[in-house]
């Protein structure tokens, strides 16, 4: 099958084009591409690349990620997320191709303390929300075979992330304070590519299949917990002697304002996907782990 990657630059786009190559020839583009156009502000551009290049498979690991900033550019933020989606979801439908697209906690007000369902009402808190949930909606009645993941607190060894930015804080300061009233799952970008893979490949076989999942790491914990956890290995590691902080104190995230809302509640619910495809999703810790074995220890 021939797979076209956009969003080949970010965290997820960058794992994608390692874990979907086993299932054939990827053109993997980003928003600099030159030749074939990848910038998601142009919907018009976006879907003459498919045209052009007619894939039997579109991922679409673009969108607009920056949530404060959202706030203040929501015609962009819905370009990103929902019109340009929505548009390349249409052209899938057109084409007979499968549209995989990725979604987010956001979609949710945060509000309980269960882990959400896919069956679960949305109610986005923030324009970055609102826009991912039109995004959803666009790709779901546009006709196209489709795959919608919703995931949260997504990371990646390569680019900036919560860990790297707690560890260089931890070289610099001897307290910390980390927000302990928002709960979810850091889940890997590695792990979100893999069983993309996976699940296209099923598809194959089992059409049936097709629609939208809830896909993050096993367990839970607050910004403060991953934290705690992330100086707790780099006490182990090379990176010891450089660690100033001794604590880490819990803060309420109401300590923190920021432009967009915050969902407290990230948790979701990922039974259906692990049913369905097969799976056994990886504790948080697992990820992780791993993730800063690559930062600490590199070879």
């Amino acid at each position: 099958m021939n797979i076209l990657l956009f969003g080949r630059n970010g965290q997820l786009g960058w794992q994608l084009q390692r874990s979907l190559a086993v299932l054939g020839p990827v053109t993997a583009l980003g928003h600099d591409s030159t030749g074939h156009c990848a910038d998601f502000a142009n919907p018009c551009g976006v879907v003459d690349t498919v045209r052009a290049l007619r894939p039997d498979v579109i991922v679409n690991a673009a969108a607009h990620t920056a949530v404060d900033r959202a706030e203040s550019e929501p015609d962009l933020a819905r370009t990103l997320n929902a019109l340009t989606p929505g548009a390349l979801a249409q052209e899938a439908a057109r084409s007979a191709a499968l549209f995989v697209h990725y979604s987010t906690d956001y979609v949710f007000d945060g509000s309980g303390q269960r882990p959400w369902l896919e069956t679960d009402p949305p109610a986005p808190l923030s324009v970055y929300g609102r826009t991912k949930l039109e995004g959803e909606q666009a790709v779901q009645q546009s006709g196209a075979q489709h795959l919608i993941f919703r995931t949260s607190w997504v990371y990646a060894a390569r680019g900036a992330n919560f860990a790297k930015t707690m560890l260089r804080l931890a070289q610099q300061q001897e307290r910390l304070t980390v927000i302990d009233d928002q709960w979810g799952a850091p889940t890997g970008a590695e792990l979100l590519a893999d069983v993309t893979a996976h699940a296209i490949r099923q598809l194959q076989q089992r059409p049936q299949d097709a629609g939208l999942y809830h896909l993050a790491a096993a367990g839970a914990t607050t910004w403060n917990g991953y934290a705690r956890y992330v100086l707790a290995r780099a006490r182990q590691s090379p990176l010891a002697g450089k660690i100033m902080a001794k604590e880490v104190l819990p803060i309420s995230g109401s300590a923190f304002p920021t432009p967009a809302i915050r969902p407290r509640n990230s948790r979701l619910d990922t039974h259906k996907l692990q049913t369905r495809f097969g799976l056994t999703l990886p504790h948080w810790q697992t990820g992780v782990a791993r993730m800063l074995s690559e930062i600490l220890c590199p070879s």
